[in-house]
């Protein structure tokens, strides 16, 4: 599989994953700052050229940059998964993630071999052995996820900003000096704005 050459090269540990009919979700851990970066260049190139030989067409397929957010693992990691793997029910495409094959969820939940997929420590801790590990995992699927969550994680990819809880965000700003959060609407006061003027 192409998305497992690109991350095998560039040290990208992928989590989970969900293929859509116009999109994808991955759940992935960088080695190196520019891991995912160039995972999804190395894809893109040799998925366009494959489309393009394949079709006869010419010219670029992506309507743009892929989008990212840095998640808080501790939090939202396992929540993370939920979301991507429950995508095919939400769209009304299956009753129930193990039904749709192109996913994680069968090897995360029930343990079908999937050589690409590296196991986050945080699944990990799910239990011991193997077994109970997915039987908790498939008991996370018996209740569903809020609709505020799936909008923060939403909002969070879309703005590509930071998914995780006010003493995360305020660690990763103080560390990357950039915006962790939606901005605040309307005007701001003058204080904010000398605030933020000098914070950049």
């Amino acid at each position: 599989m192409d998305l497992h050459e690109a991350a095998e090269k560039n040290q990208a540990a992928i989590h989970a994953y969900v293929l859509m009919t116009n999109h994808v979700h991955l759940l992935v851990t960088p080695a190196h700052p520019h891991s995912i970066s160039h995972m999804m260049q190395d894809l893109g190139r040799k998925y366009v050229r494959y489309i393009n030989h394949t079709y006869k067409r010419t010219g670029s397929l992506w309507e743009g940059r892929y989008k990212a957010s840095l998640v808080d693992s501790e939090t939202y990691l396992l929540t993370c998964m939920r979301y991507i793997e429950m995508n095919p029910v939400r769209a009304g495409m299956v009753n129930h993630p193990g039904e749709y094959k192109w996913s994680s969820y069968s090897v995360n939940a029930s343990g079908k071999v999937d050589s690409f997929l590296s196991p986050h420590p945080l699944y990990l801790s799910l239990a011991e052995t193997v077994e109970r590990r997915q039987f908790f995992y498939r008991e996370l699927f018996q209740g569903y996820i809020e609709s505020a969550v799936i909008h923060e994680i939403r909002d969070a990819l879309n703005q590509e900003l930071v998914l995780g809880g006010e003493n995360f965000k305020i660690r990763i700003e103080e560390m990357t000096k950039r915006q962790t959060r939606p901005k605040p609407m309307g005007r701001p006061c003058v204080e904010e704005e000398l605030q933020t003027y000098y914070v950049i």
